[in-house]
């Protein structure tokens, strides 16, 4: 059983730095797709990003594209999610998810993540 915790969260003003971490305990961390999500309030969870098992490719929703930055440590079982420059649109709960398979028609739909951590709050005020 996977068990992912995500920390790094919290109160930022506009056009702020924070970054995200995930860490994963519990099966072989180097075999899962990761992928980041936030849900807003009133709002559906959306992709935010995404990255292969090892590493090599990522992928990223339109609205974040050349502000969050998705990376991982296999040996630290941890993803991280860099986010820079943000936006009062950012503010959500973030979270991460493993997927056991890759699947770069997929990677961006929740349904192929089996497993998810509890969230983190990210809140960007003015």
């Amino acid at each position: 059983q996977v068990q992912l915790v995500e920390s790094g969260g919290g109160l930022v003003q506009a056009g702020g730095s924070l970054r995200l971490s995930c860490e994963a305990t519990g099966g072989t961390f180097s075999g899962y797709t990761m992928g980041w999500f936030r849900q807003a309030p009133g709002k559906e969870r959306e992709f935010v990003a995404a990255i292969s098992p090892g590493g090599s490719r990522t992928g990223d929703a339109d609205s974040t594209k050349g502000r969050f930055t998705i990376s991982r440590d296999n040996a630290k079982n941890t993803v991280y999610l860099q986010m820079n420059s943000l936006k009062l649109d950012d503010t959500g709960v973030y979270y991460c998810g493993a997927a056991t398979k890759w699947s770069a028609s997929r990677w961006r739909e929740q349904g192929l993540y089996g497993y998810w951590g509890q969230g983190t709050q990210v809140t960007v005020s003015s």
